[in-house]
């Protein structure tokens, strides 16, 4: 691989898109055989891609320093935070890290809002977050539409599972009591 190869940087998710592409279009061609071979042709680079990934895991984990037959919880943090490297071990199943590290991980990496996961629906992948008003537009009328761009984009590489982001606000600080005076007869 060249120095320039090895720099341009991949976007696994619009890769993904573009895979499903030609898939399809193969597909409305109406060549069966045709479809049938690039359908073959994908799973089997996934398979070879997927051992791959796992032999250098294997490796990484039993490399000098580390004591033989280490896990892959023990490798490099930048490996892991990496989003190209993260979504081709979660894509083969590979991530060492569960699903909620992984989400807290890709929040971590949205330095422009404050975000707490609220839950997790399972059934629909909708990932329900809370931001502060302030940084979800400051009104409490659920304007976090970048708050929950931010979110996506983050958690495309790191947590595929999440399929829907859902951003609630909070309110930025306490909410103030209003004290007013008694009315007139209650004195």
């Amino acid at each position: 691989m060249s120095a320039a190869t090895a720099a341009t940087p991949v976007n696994a998710e619009q890769a993904g898109r573009r895979v499903e592409e030609v898939l399809e279009r193969l597909t409305a061609s109406g060549d069966p055989a045709a479809v049938s071979a690039a359908e073959e042709l994908v799973r089997s680079l996934m398979d070879f891609y997927g051992a791959g990934l796992a032999r250098i895991l294997h490796l990484l984990s039993s490399s000098p320093g580390k004591s033989p037959g280490g896990s892959p919880d023990e490798l490099p943090a930048g490996l892991l935070g990496d989003g190209l490297v993260a979504s081709l071990l979660v894509l083969h199943d590979l991530h060492p890290e569960d699903r909620d590290t992984r989400i807290a991980r890709a929040l971590d990496g949205v330095r422009e809002h404050t975000l707490e996961v609220v839950g997790f629906d399972e059934e629909t992948g909708t990932l329900t977050l809370r931001a502060r008003d302030a940084e979800a537009g400051g009104c409490g009328c659920g304007s976090g539409t970048g708050a929950r761009e931010a979110a996506e984009a983050a958690l495309a590489s790191f947590a595929p599972e999440v399929r829907a982001v859902d951003v609630q606000t909070a309110p930025a600080g306490p909410t103030l009591l209003q004290i007013g005076t008694a009315p007139t007869g209650a004195r």
